[in-house]
């Protein structure tokens, strides 16, 4: 009897310590966490608990809780305190077909990008929530003339030029006389083929030429998606052309995630590298880097 009551003694101590220090992770927990089902990921967010250490545990109630793992991998190392999980970190198939289906696409759009898909290099085209987004910014930005270097099949032309006023003018660069020629077909069905000016050749050639006839600041919107090693340079031609105030929309910029990984070290995603580094210190613009489609590099020129 005296062993027994002495090994319930002993389970019942146990139980209180493990009470105790749940009870202590509890309060540690990350504030600020949305429970999974808010984001529509079920298992796949985790709540990240706070290490208890004995100087957390005599500080203020009221300070900030530390941190790691998630917010430390989102910013290489830099403590978010307890920001919310972005659905770009744990986006499923569920979720991104939950975002298609809500995302506003012409039908012109959604025949010419079935079309795409049989084309060689079809990945290279943006995805539909891209094209709404230029959309909108033609439409936001209040633009009436654009410029894009690099067209494919005719995608983001097509969405942009859809979305300029009566009157408007987009300039499309290309040097791929296929696609382009597909891309030219669309522009008709839609309607918008008096809007559209193409260019074959040369993206660099077209842009000086284009510099030379109009000027400077002649012009309301960019958008770059061609050769990745030849960013920058598109990117500073776009400067000039580009009006204060005007906006230019960069597409690849966190290249399949490749760049965060220093383990790739291809010509694209070094250049791709390149550029994020040298924009991020560009003052001459504003910027965004958004988590939509490959990653969209928003510069508004100052």
């Amino acid at each position: 009897v005296h062993s027994t009551l002495c090994y319930l003694v002993i389970v019942l101590a146990v139980m209180v310590a493990h009470m105790a220090v749940s009870s202590q992770a509890g309060r540690c927990a990350c504030a600020g966490q949305r429970p999974s089902s808010r984001h529509g990921m079920g298992s796949s967010l985790r709540l990240v608990a706070c290490h208890a250490t004995p100087a957390a545990a005599s500080s203020s109630s009221s300070s900030a809780p530390s941190t790691s793992g998630r917010n430390a991998s989102a910013r290489g190392g830099d403590d978010l305190g307890s920001n919310k999980v972005p659905v770009a970190m744990t986006m499923t198939a569920d979720v991104y077909a939950y975002l298609l289906k809500h995302t506003r696409e012409p039908e012109v759009l959604a025949k010419l990008r079935a079309e795409t898909a049989s084309v060689h290099g079809s990945h290279m085209q943006i995805t539909p929530e891209q094209g709404q987004l230029l959309a909108l910014l033609v439409e936001v930005t209040g633009a009436k003339k654009a410029i894009e270097v690099g067209v494919f099949t005719g995608y983001s032309s097509l969405a942009v030029a859809m979305a300029l006023p009566p009157g408007g003018k987009l300039v499309a660069l290309d040097k791929d006389a296929g696609t382009m020629a597909m891309a030219r077909r669309y522009w008709q069905e839609a309607g918008v083929a008096d809007k559209v000016v193409d260019m074959l050749g040369p993206a660099l050639d077209s842009l000086n030429k284009v510099l030379e006839t109009e000027g400077p600041d002649s012009y309301d919107f960019a958008f770059i998606d061609a050769d990745k090693r030849v960013y920058w340079q598109y990117y500073e031609l776009l400067l000039k052309l580009v009006r204060p105030g005007g906006l230019i929309v960069v597409d690849n910029v966190l290249f399949y995630g490749k760049v965060a990984d220093p383990n790739v070290t291809d010509k694209a995603t070094a250049a791709l590298r390149d550029f994020n580094e040298r924009v991020m210190k560009d003052e001459r613009v504003s910027l965004s880097i958004i988590p939509v489609g490959d990653g969209v590099a928003l510069c508004r020129k100052r």
